[in-house]
């Protein structure tokens, strides 16, 4: 059975062994270029733009990487961006819980997941950040029993091109062909960002912040030009009338080669005067715009400012680190997708055959956690009665459970020795037997005791036509009743009391 690519085209096993997009040193394809970025103008700019339009892309492509090269700022935060997710481990999930299907994750795992070079091949893909698109080839190894990929080599993307009926295939440049060649089946990476529907080589962060970055260049040189116009005092030679034409000439070069000499030689009738040109606020100007400029690159590239430029709160940089976790989990989401269709099924075909469901390899971007708060919350929930494994709360800490053997440090604490009290929680068993005692032995005859009492107004209650006769007869009825038998029964309970030493005279 036949092996297909992704876009169903024949897989020519044998040509994988063979790299396609070599440079060299002549053709189409060389590691060479020039400069775009120097001396660049306005006028310059929208023509190497209109040209990306057009879909010559080399001269955009040049200016993407120049920008990077040259603007620190640019720089950082297009390097923070990839480093966010260059820097996580994928997981590797299987299609199902069968055996077999866990034998692909497995496979997976091991020769893509954990290879060396997986954190620099994501961050070859997040190339396609700035230009719009990055290609990758993939160096395959084989043996006599498994396809593995050796190395991933990024390509220059100057060296690819999009087909001119759609322009969404990428198509590789060749010498034989001007429109470009098709890239082998299972032999290339490719990702396109997707920051905005539309042409791939136009979505690209450069596109954004090209024109920022080009008047943040021309703010930058005319700001120096004027801290050395500005910078030093102004430096006045003086002479006298005596004075040749000669040497006046030597005062002008001392004049204007003190500032890097801080030196000059001069005769006793000549002087050379500093000029303090006092406050010049200029400068700001000059300042304000490039900071302003870079406000707007990190809210194109990370979607905030606030914690990457100074001045800002504790607040303010937690709401916005928000809106950078929601960038680079779908960083992560399209990185994911393209690694399981150009990098994931390709190795399970080669090596297992066409497979109804695929392992799904995953670059997950966890929230961060508030550990402390978590762990205080726990904290304040326990004294109710609220439990949690121990593991659990180690886990938040990054620690591990001691095992046998292992010298550990805190633990339950030993309850406190009860104080030598007196009250009853003190009694010993036996005395707390001797008490039971005396109140079972008082109790056993109640019915007799509380007869003598209650036979009276019983006796009132049977004769009462109505509610209100029973509380009227109350008063007369109550001097009848007896009390002779709970006073003997109390008397006896506290005698046997004080017996014990239960009970002690007030």
């Amino acid at each position: 059975m036949a092996i297909l690519d992704q876009y169903g085209r024949p897989v020519r096993v044998q040509r994988l062994r063979e790299a396609q997009a070599e440079p060299g040193l002549t053709g189409v394809r060389q590691i060479w270029a020039g400069s775009v970025a120097s001396g660049l103008t306005p006028f310059r700019m929208a023509s190497i733009l209109r040209a990306c339009d057009q879909g010559q892309l080399d001269d955009f492509l040049i200016l993407a990487e120049e920008m990077e090269e040259r603007d620190p700022h640019y720089f950082s935060v297009m390097g923070q961006r990839k480093r966010a997710i260059s820097g996580i481990v994928p997981k590797v999930h299987p299609a199902s819980d069968a055996a077999e299907d866990r034998k692909l994750a497995d496979a997976v795992r091991e020769a893509i997941a954990e290879h060396e070079g997986f954190p620099d091949l994501v961050e070859d893909m997040l190339d396609a950040l700035g230009k719009g698109f990055s290609v990758v080839e993939i160096d395959w190894a084989a043996d006599a029993s498994r396809w593995t990929p050796r190395q991933f080599l990024w390509r220059d993307p100057r060296w690819f091109r999009f087909d001119r009926e759609t322009g969404t295939e990428i198509m590789l440049k060749d010498m034989e062909n001007l429109d470009g060649v098709p890239l082998e089946p299972f032999r290339f990476i490719t990702h396109r960002t997707r920051l905005k529907s539309g042409l791939a080589y136009r979505g690209g962060i450069a596109r954004v912040a090209a024109f920022g970055w080009m008047c943040k260049a021309y703010t930058l040189k005319d700001w120096i030009a004027f801290v050395e116009t500005y910078g030093l005092p102004l430096r006045l030679g003086r002479y006298g009338p005596e004075a040749s034409d000669q040497d006046v000439q030597k005062l002008f070069s001392a004049v204007a080669n003190i500032g890097t000499d801080a030196a000059a030689v001069l005769p006793d009738s000549m002087r050379i005067d500093f000029q303090d040109t006092g406050r010049v606020q200029g400068d700001k100007v000059f300042e304000n715009l490039a900071r302003w400029v870079d406000e707007q690159i990190s809210k194109a590239v990370l979607g905030q400012t606030m914690t990457t430029d100074n001045g800002s709160s504790q607040s303010q940089a937690e709401v916005h680190n928000e809106v950078r976790h929601d960038i680079a989990r779908a960083d992560a989401r399209a990185i994911t997708g393209s690694l399981n269709r150009d990098l994931v099924i390709p190795f399970v075909d080669l090596n297992f055959g066409v497979q109804a469901r695929y392992p799904r390899l995953v670059i997950e971007v966890n929230e961060p956690e508030d550990v402390k708060a978590q762990i205080d919350g726990a904290a304040k929930l326990m004294p109710l009665g609220v439990t949690f494994r121990a593991s659990e709360l180690r886990s938040k800490l990054g620690l591990s459970d001691p095992e046998e053997g292992d010298e550990v440090v805190g633990g339950k604490t030993a309850p406190a020795a009860p104080p030598p009290a007196t009250n009853r929680l003190a009694l010993n068993q036996a005395e707390m037997d001797a008490v039971d005692e005396i109140e079972a032995e008082m109790l056993g005859d109640w019915a007799d005791v509380m007869d003598e009492i209650l036979a009276p107004v019983e006796e009132l209650v049977a004769q009462a036509g109505s509610y209100e006769e029973v509380m009227a007869g109350l008063a007369e009825t109550m001097p009848k009743a007896g009390s002779s038998k709970l006073i003997d029964a109390l008397v006896k309970g506290m005698f046997k009391a004080r017996a014990e030493g239960d009970v002690k005279d007030g």
